[in-house]
């Protein structure tokens, strides 16, 4: 398997898709919000990149529940083995590409999940507590890497209530298959990914996403929920709540992502201490030639 990954704003799924073009590849996406049918603008789906030369590249993990469904890790590694069999058994050359990190990692280690049910009693006890409570409650379970645990109180009771369950039940490590995999990591540099998620905001808002969200809300979708989901739905959503303006919106939303950003390649890194090789492809060479310096690793790999 190839792995495609980078920050947001890099460039990641249109070099995914010219590369399963060219090896007859599918694309299988490591994205914790673009698996929600609705969300494509926000979540940057950029479902245009999957048509080369009139063929379609096919894609899995994208639009497969609805917004409000919490689609959680387990999820995400049952869906990917799922898919990943499928793609193996067809001879397709299967491609991950995504920016989220813990999906990623939860691949390429080879994580053994527990399926954890919701438990309204404990998330009953826990909605009553302070963040900072919270947070040192998650704390004494395990070590705290992942900040976007701690910075949404939803996502901070989900934490616990999975490390409570995993506690409570503990079981013998299930064998995941170990899928032999090369990791291209794309990384621009911080000042080319902070100008494009900028101009790519601009564009986003003008292509319609403020309109993606009202309709998201018109379907049914809360404003708890947009905000759960963070970046353009949290602030549009309380954009269209009065509670800032539109230029503070766009404002806030702009340093949100930049430090989202920040956040993944912190990820990717520790990824890195936690011995995952990540074939860094050098800025500075044009799209074609960081496609033959892709396909001439796979050849030399495979």
């Amino acid at each position: 398997m190839i792995v495609i990954l980078g920050p947001t704003a890099c460039g990641k799924t249109k070099l995914a898709t010219t590369l399963a073009h060219i090896m007859d590849g599918e694309i299988i996406s490591a994205d914790s919000r673009q698996v929600y049918r609705g969300m494509d603008i926000g979540t940057g789906k950029d479902l245009g990149d999957y048509q080369i030369d009139g063929k379609k590249i096919p894609y899995h993990l994208i639009d497969i529940v609805d917004p409000g469904y919490e689609f959680s890790l387990f999820d995400f590694q049952e869906h990917f083995y799922r898919s990943y069999k499928d793609v193996i058994q067809r001879e397709k050359m299967p491609i991950l590409c995504g920016g989220t990190g813990l999906y990623l990692e939860s691949i390429l280690k080879s994580y053994s999940l527990l399926k954890v049910p919701e438990n309204k009693i404990l998330r009953s006890e826990l909605e009553s507590k302070e963040m900072s409570d919270l947070v040192e409650l998650l704390k004494t379970y395990r070590f705290v890497h992942n900040t976007t645990d701690i910075v949404d109180k939803r996502r901070l009771i989900r934490a616990i209530e999975i490390e409570k369950y995993s506690l409570e039940h503990p079981k013998a490590k299930q064998e995941l298959p170990k899928i032999k995999s090369i990791v291209f990591g794309i990384n621009p540099g911080r000042e080319v990914v902070r100008k494009r998620i900028t101009n790519r905001l601009h564009q986003r808002l003008q292509e319609g996403m403020i309109e993606e969200v009202q309709q998201l809300i018109k379907n049914g979708v809360s404003h708890d929920t947009l905000e759960f989901y963070g970046l353009e739905y949290k602030f549009i959503s309380q954009f269209l709540q009065e509670k800032i303006s539109f230029e503070e919106m766009k404002l806030r939303l702009n340093i949100a992502i930049h430090q989202f950003a920040k956040r993944q390649m912190t990820f990717f890194r520790r990824m890195e201490k936690n011995e995952i090789k990540i074939h860094w492809i050098d800025s500075q060479i044009s799209f074609e030639e960081q496609i033959q310096f892709i396909l001439s690793f796979a050849k030399n790999e495979f």
